[in-house]
């Protein structure tokens, strides 16, 4: 997984960048879990990106790490957001309905709520 910290000329160290790549599942998502780990244990985290463009599988336990992620981050007043998910990606994050937890915008909402009162 690559990663980027800020630390760069130029860079803010306040963010950091987290590019994992093929599969988040149960038997490959504590890679990406110790990534965050660390990440949230830095003194002046203020953002976490994770650039999902180069995962082509998400599972639940996938899911879950970045909920917990996202929640941490957020007691610590800071923010994760994910970015550039592939399509079978999106999806999973929209039927499990996390993706704006994650900053994702909710493609549901773009126009307007999709029900309508009955009378």
């Amino acid at each position: 997984m690559e990663r980027s910290t800020g630390a760069g000329s130029g860079e803010d160290p306040g963010r950091v960048t987290l590019r994992p790549a093929g599969e988040l599942d149960i038997s490959t998502v504590g890679t990406l879990e110790a990534a965050l780990t660390d990440a949230l244990a830095r003194p002046s985290l203020r953002e976490i990106v994770v650039d999902l463009a180069e995962v082509r599988f998400l599972d639940s336990s996938g899911v879950r790490v970045l909920v917990l992620a996202a929640t941490a981050a957020r007691e610590r007043d800071a923010v994760l957001r994910v970015t550039d998910p592939q399509p079978v990606v999106a999806r999973v994050l929209q039927i499990t309905a996390v993706g704006p937890l994650l900053g994702l915008a909710d493609p549901l909402r773009a126009d307007g709520p999709t029900w309508r009162r009955l009378t």
